[in-house]
């Protein structure tokens, strides 16, 4: 107890000689509070709001409007539509605004239309909403919109499968968005962009499935035949089409199929590869492997190379692959051969029994 007291004595020795020396702890320590508080806030604020402090900084200082402006590059109507708003005191001022309508329009629906949609949904519960808003305006002499009875089936869950419909909005919301191939800005360069795609072959009442992979650039192409189109096969592919390219690879681009998720995705994330999605319905999306699909169906395929055995197949396909990137004039290539443009490792012969 002797110990502790000690040290509050020297404390209060301490503060008093701070104090007779001029230092004030309530107005010294209040500046700095304040100081502390507004350097904190000032972190939070987001890049677009603390280059607009800039602005400000910078008219303080020439105090010439168009300056200002041609120096960062923003038009007037801009640096006087944020003058207006802008706070010295308050940096938050300076933060981007929501600009959501602040008066919505509200669903115009009444209760007793509402609980006339609700008895007519569970009497007819597998009918769509539009069918439902036909007999509404049958039975009851008024119109009604389907969008309308849409909210009234959201609102009161009235759906046949009720835990079906909520796994599948469940699975909706976790989804993650998914970069479509339009926002890549493609680079002339080997290895930027690999599309591929698979090939469904029946013959005999049998189906094979042939990955395609092609360079978008330099058009160096590849393929492989496997027995079922699934995730570990596109995986395999994917790894042997990375040994091909030396790893060269910064993005690829797919359709939206089955075969390219999990094991494939789980093998994109751990290579570290970009990828893009093709556009639902949109074959010029991926014009380029949708192009290399057709020449190896025309010039390979239909010439009799068919086989099941996949062995036998692929020895024939590499063959033929070594023709096409080594041989063969490409136009889109001004009548060259892709690999020397690629400048790739040799294509050894590979097999599978997948």
């Amino acid at each position: 107890m002797s110990f502790q007291g000690e040290i509050v004595h020297n404390n209060r020795v301490s503060i008093k000689e701070l104090t007779q020396s001029g230092y004030s702890i309530k107005n010294d320590l209040t500046a700095l509070y304040f100081m502390t508080s507004y350097l904190s806030k000032y972190a939070n604020l987001s890049k677009v709001a603390k280059q607009r402090i800039k602005w400000f900084d910078y008219y303080r200082q020439c105090n010439n409007v168009a300056k200002t402006c041609r120096y960062f590059g923003i038009s007037r109507k801009t640096f006087y539509k944020w003058q207006k708003v802008y706070n010295p005191d308050n940096l938050n001022s300076l933060k981007d605004r929501s600009t959501a309508p602040i008066h919505r329009r509200q669903p115009q629906i009444t209760f007793l239309q509402e609980q006339r949609l609700v008895k007519l949904r569970k009497k007819y519960i597998c009918w769509s909403k539009i069918k439902i808003a036909k007999v509404y305006e049958r039975f009851y002499k008024e119109k009604i919109s389907s969008w309308q009875v849409q909210r009234v089936i959201q609102k009161y869950k009235l759906y046949r499968h009720p835990a079906k419909i909520a796994k599948t909005t469940k699975k909706r919301l976790k989804a993650v968005k998914k970069k479509r191939i339009a926002c890549l800005k493609k680079k002339p360069k080997p290895g930027f962009l690999i599309c591929l795609d698979a090939i469904e072959l029946r013959r005999q009442n049998l189906k094979r499935f042939i990955f395609t992979a092609i360079d978008h650039y330099s058009k160096v192409g590849f393929a492989m035949m496997y027995k079922r189109a699934n995730s570990y096969n596109a995986a395999d592919f994917l790894n042997r089409l990375l040994y091909l390219l030396n790893g060269k690879i910064e993005n690829i681009q797919t359709d939206n199929g089955s075969e390219f998720e999990k094991l494939f995705a789980q093998a994109c994330v751990k290579m570290n590869l970009d990828r893009y999605y093709n556009r639902p319905h949109t074959p010029k999306d991926n014009s380029v492997n949708e192009r290399f699909n057709r020449t190896l169906q025309d010039e390979f395929v239909s010439f009799g190379n068919f086989t099941p055995n996949t062995q036998i197949f692929n020895k024939k396909l590499t063959e033929w692959l070594i023709e096409y990137n080594f041989i063969r004039p490409h136009q889109t290539l001004d009548y060259e051969t892709p690999i020397p443009i690629a400048k790739v490792s040799p294509m050894y012969p590979s097999y599978t029994s997948y």
